[in-house]
């Protein structure tokens, strides 16, 4: 509406909901972030658009992304490989946030190949090692 180049990265997901109905999802990359190309003279057409709250950088200047890092993510090679990374780190104590399991805490002990995550579960003294996808656990705030 604006004419102004926008791309928003997006991957892939699928959930599954309390009914065990699986749907694919497709959604951003980054939430909360529009990659645009602008213009100094274009930041105002921007700034005045709903929902846009800032544009990367300081008042002064605009941080550009380098063109190589879009071109990236806009690749095939990205659209069936990449998704989210959250800041879940080997050791850390974790907790799964949905699912049959929801509430039970561990020790993030390894990351797999297929990007799932495996706990130790502390139960009656004892460990158990299960997978668990990255989108059902959440960092333990301590």
């Amino acid at each position: 509406m604006r004419e102004i180049e926008s791309f928003l990265p997006t991957y892939e997901t699928v959930r599954v909901w309390k009914n065990r109905q699986r749907i694919k999802l497709i959604l951003p990359l980054f939430p909360t972030y529009l990659f645009v190309r602008i213009s100094l003279g274009e930041r105002v057409k921007v700034l005045q658009s709903p929902g846009v709250l800032q544009i990367v950088g300081n008042r002064r200047e605009i941080v550009p992304l380098p063109d190589s890092e879009v071109e990236f993510l806009r690749s095939d090679f990205c659209k069936q490989r990449i998704e989210p990374f959250r800041d879940l780190v080997i050791g850390e104590t974790v907790r799964i946030k949905s699912g049959v399991m929801q509430g039970i805490q561990g020790t993030l002990v390894r990351k797999s190949n297929s990007m799932r995550f495996v706990l130790t579960i502390e139960s009656i003294n004892q460990h158990a090692a299960i997978r668990v996808d990255a989108e059902d656990l959440e960092p333990i705030v301590a």
